[in-house]
């Protein structure tokens, strides 16, 4: 679902296109756009800001000792996930949804202890208490929180995984684990391995 704008450019397009401009720019640059008014071609104000305020690329040295494995360096305040191959040919940078609140952000470091295609889902305990007429178990399928694909961390609970909900990226909109596009979620489970490295922040 794309946000109502005259420039024809999807939301997740403008969320991209800004991850580029940013990273150009040294990664301090905010995403902001402006909507276009109809006919007069005149330009509306105040600048409308989007789901991501700013991003900024951290070097994986100052996260990791080694690249072994690979590392995910998942960034909850600038909303991204990066990821380096273990001989820095490969890497990539991601939109993600983060946690709603501080209290359901775990920080720190894990790894990926598993890789699943079609995951299941069921809510944890905490969950269920907090939503109880949610589902207890949903299968692979479009109707699945975590996507088509799912990296499970070694905290029990914790996944990056997809989401067939596109509107919750860029966002704080999850109950801990952090959400990509399920085509950016492909990708990286392509080049993840059980055993890479993953630090939150």
């Amino acid at each position: 679902m794309s946000d109502p704008d005259t420039s024809g450019l999807t939301r997740r397009g403008l969320i991209v296109t800004g991850l580029a401009a940013g990273l150009t720019a040294g990664g301090k640059a905010a995403l902001a756009a402006e909507d276009t008014a109809g006919a007069g071609g005149r330009v509306a104000s105040p600048v409308l800001r989007r789901n991501i305020s700013a991003f900024r690329a951290e070097p994986w040295q100052d996260h990791f000792k080694t690249l072994r494995n690979g590392v995910i360096l998942a960034d909850t305040n600038a909303r991204m996930v990066q990821f380096w191959s273990e001989d820095e040919s490969v890497y990539k940078l991601y939109p993600s949804s983060v946690p709603l609140t501080d209290q359901l952000t775990r920080r720190g470091f894990t790894s990926v202890i598993r890789k699943v295609k079609g995951p299941s889902w069921a809510p944890t305990p905490a969950m269920k208490i907090r939503n109880p007429e949610w589902p207890d178990f949903v299968g692979p399928g479009p109707d699945n929180p975590l996507g088509t694909h799912a990296l499970y961390l070694s905290w029990q609970y914790y996944r990056v995984h997809g989401t067939n909900d596109t509107r919750k990226i860029g966002r704080r909109s999850s109950n801990g684990c952090i959400g990509l596009y399920n085509e950016h979620i492909a990708e990286l489970f392509a080049l993840a391995k059980v055993g890479t490295q993953v630090k939150l922040i």
